[in-house]
């Protein structure tokens, strides 16, 4: 039975790391569009191998150290990004024969608090004050993001009854969650990209006055793994956003459709929106976010209280 976990797990890793790949051929090509140009289209049939391309180019690419870095955490930082972001994937209920937690919920709060670690030491480890800058900016964001991101996933909490994602999907056979919560949907949208560091939350990555943030000084396959480790993190909360408020069974093609929506709609925040303040970004943390999601909280608590009496009645 383990062997057969393993063996499904491994093949959900191959096709979480293609997933990546195409996502960031995605990417490039609607930037393109959005920028009135073509993206990638020489490699392979409409540029569809750029990818896969550009993967062997940054693996075998000469590995450089900086001199004064703490060598072994500066190693492993990318490693252990990109470790978290495919062992969080578990907590997804598939059909056919993965892990399926019981406490699903508590692991993915667990495994997405683990995620600022990666990013916290790559900073520090690579000895540059960019670098240091960038992480300190990250650190600080995504605490302050997961508490409106935990507070909404206790609303629904409080209306599944359950730390299994799988009842999300049978709580949605009627009427997708979406409408029923409508800005707490759009508000953990906003929080997934501060989470996942994208675009207009990527403080940690600021070109402009970071020169590349917390991995100013990776190069060739370092950077690889943070960046795949970024695209898998959002291609995991674009899966996890499908399921929580669009519902829909994982055998579906349509639930699938929802996902590459989703995705897409990252995507085009990126090629919208433009970077915010930093002091703004913390302001609609603990100013807009954290309020409304403590209302609609206390809301859902007394919607379950009422249900209750009038069961009881």
């Amino acid at each position: 039975m383990f062997v057969v976990m393993l063996v499904n797990y491994l093949v959900l890793v191959v096709c979480v790391l293609v997933g990546v790949a195409f996502v960031t051929l995605l990417e490039r090509k609607i930037l393109g569009y959005i920028q009135i140009r073509k993206g990638p289209n020489k490699v392979g049939f409409l540029g569809i191998l750029q990818p896969f391309s550009d993967a062997v180019k940054l693996f075998s690419k000469e590995q450089t150290f900086p001199t004064l870095s703490n060598f072994f955490v500066y190693y492993v930082s990318p490693v252990f990004s990109l470790f978290v972001s495919l062992v969080v994937w578990l907590v997804l209920p598939y059909e056919f024969g993965l892990m399926n937690f019981s406490m699903g919920v508590l692991f993915f709060l667990c495994c997405l608090t683990l995620g600022v670690y990666s990013v916290m030491s790559a900073g520090w480890s690579s000895n540059s004050k960019y670098s240091l800058l960038g992480s300190l900016r990250a650190v600080a964001q995504t605490i302050s993001y997961e508490v409106s991101l935990a507070l909404i996933l206790l609303s629904f909490l409080f209306l599944v009854e359950s730390f299994n994602f799988e009842f999300f999907s049978l709580y949605q056979e009627s009427v997708w969650l979406l409408w029923f919560t409508l800005p707490l949907s759009l508000i953990w949208f906003a929080s997934c990209l501060a989470e996942t560091n994208r675009t207009p939350f990527d403080f940690a990555e600021g070109e402009s006055e970071l020169v590349s943030g917390f991995n100013t000084e990776y190069s060739g396959g370092g950077f690889a793994l943070i960046f795949m480790a970024e695209y898998a993190s959002i291609l995991f909360m674009s899966m996890l956003f499908s399921m929580m408020f669009l519902g829909g069974s994982f055998l579906s093609f349509l639930y699938y459709l929802k996902l590459v929506g989703v995705a897409f709609a990252f995507i085009w925040v990126r090629g919208t929106l433009p970077r915010l303040r930093y002091d703004k970004l913390m302001y609609l943390a603990w100013k807009s976010f954290l309020p409304v999601s403590l209302n609609y909280l206390i809301f859902f608590m007394g919607v379950k209280v009422l249900c209750f009496c009038l069961f009881i009645l």
